[in-house]
C-alpha cells in the first residue's frame, strides 16, 4: 500500500517534516511537459509535490524519445500532458491532478490565480506571453529557461521586468494571440542575443547549425543532459518558492556550464555595452551562413 510518508521519508534531512507537509499542500501549475517542463514535473513529483496543472497541445513524438522523461515507445502518439499525469500515479497515486489541452487558454486566468507557482515549459512566445502577463495581473511568480545550448534558470516575480520589456521583444501592446512571424523571429533573435551574451553557450555548440535555427530553417536543437538539467533547476527554484527560501536566482537568471564547472551571472552592463556589437555582428554571419 502506498504511504505518502513512508514515501517522502527519504526527504527529511533536506527539508523538514512541516515542509514536506507544505510541499504536499502545494499547487504548481506547469504550461508545457515536454523536454524542461517534463523534468521539472518529475523532480517535483517524486519531491512529493501534491497537485500539479499540467498543460500541452501535443503528442509525444519518436524525436522526443532523446529528451523528454516521459516520452517512451508506448506514449509516442499520445497526448503529453495526458500521458505524464498517468505516470505521475505510478509515483504518488495520491497526487491531484488537472490535465488541460489546446484549451488551457480559457482556463489560464483561474489556473494562474489558484497556482502557487507557474513554471514555463512551452517554447511558443503566444503561450509565454500569456503565462507571464496573466501570472504579473495574478501576483504569481513564473519559472524559466533560455533556449540556450547551456543548462539555464530563471525567476520573474510579479513586480520583475518579463522576457518581453527586459529582452526588448517587438510584442509590448500586442495580444498574445495576435503576433506576426516578423515578431516571433525578432523576439526569438532577442533571447539568443542574450544568451550569446551573457554566457559561454557559443562555444559549446555548432554554429552553422545554430545559424540555420536562428534563421528559422531549422528546429531547435535539444540533448538530455542540457534538457534536463535545466529541468532539475527550475524544480529547486519551485521548492524554494514554496518554501520561503530565499537564492540569489532573479529575473535575469544564471547560466550553468558544465564543461567548464562554473556558473555564469549577467554581465557588467559596461562589458554588456562594449561585446553587443560583436555578439550582433557574429549572429548575424550566423544567420546569413545558416
Amino acid at each position: 500500500m502506498f504511504d505518502y510518508m513512508e514515501f517522502t521519508t527519504r526527504n527529511i534531512g533536506f527539508v523538514t517534516r512541516a515542509q514536506q507537509d507544505k510541499l504536499r499542500n502545494a499547487h504548481v501549475f506547469v504550461c508545457g511537459t515536454g523536454g524542461m517542463g517534463g523534468s521539472a514535473i518529475l523532480a517535483l513529483a517524486r519531491a512529493g509535490i501534491g497537485r500539479m496543472t499540467l498543460c500541452d497541445i501535443d503528442d509525444f513524438e519518436v524525436s522526443n524519445l532523446n529528451r523528454q522523461v516521459f516520452c517512451w515507445l508506448d506514449t509516442v502518439g499520445r497526448h503529453k500532458a495526458e500521458a505524464t499525469a498517468e505516470q505521475l500515479l505510478r509515483i504518488n497515486p495520491g497526487m491531484q491532478l488537472n490535465v488541460l489541452k489546446d484549451d488551457w487558454t480559457d482556463h489560464a486566468g483561474r489556473i494562474i490565480e489558484d497556482a502557487d507557482v507557474v513554471i514555463n515549459g512551452t517554447d511558443d512566445l503566444g503561450a509565454s506571453l500569456l503565462l507571464y502577463r496573466t501570472a504579473r495581473a495574478k501576483g504569481k511568480t513564473v519559472i524559466d529557461s533560455y533556449a540556450s545550448p547551456l543548462p539555464s534558470v530563471y525567476v520573474t516575480r510579479p513586480g520583475d521586468s518579463m522576457p518581453e520589456e527586459r529582452l526588448g521583444y517587438p510584442t509590448q501592446g500586442v495580444a498574445w494571440d495576435n503576433l506576426t512571424d516578423e515578431m516571433r523571429e525578432a523576439a526569438f533573435t532577442a533571447e539568443v542575443m542574450h544568451v550569446m551574451t551573457h554566457s559561454a553557450s557559443a562555444f559549446h555548440i555548432d554554429l552553422d547549425m545554430a545559424g540555420e535555427v536562428a534563421a528559422g530553417r531549422r528546429s531547435r536543437m535539444s540533448f538530455a543532459p542540457m534538457v534536463i538539467t535545466s529541468g532539475m533547476l527550475m524544480g529547486y527554484e519551485t521548492i524554494a518558492l514554496l518554501l520561503g527560501q530565499t537564492n540569489r536566482t532573479d529575473c535575469r537568471g544564471w547560466f550553468f556550464n558544465p564543461y567548464r564547472a562554473r556558473v555564469e551571472r549577467p554581465r557588467n552592463p559596461l562589458v554588456v555595452a562594449l561585446i553587443r556589437p560583436l555578439v550582433r555582428r557574429k549572429l548575424a554571419r550566423m544567420m546569413a551562413a545558416g
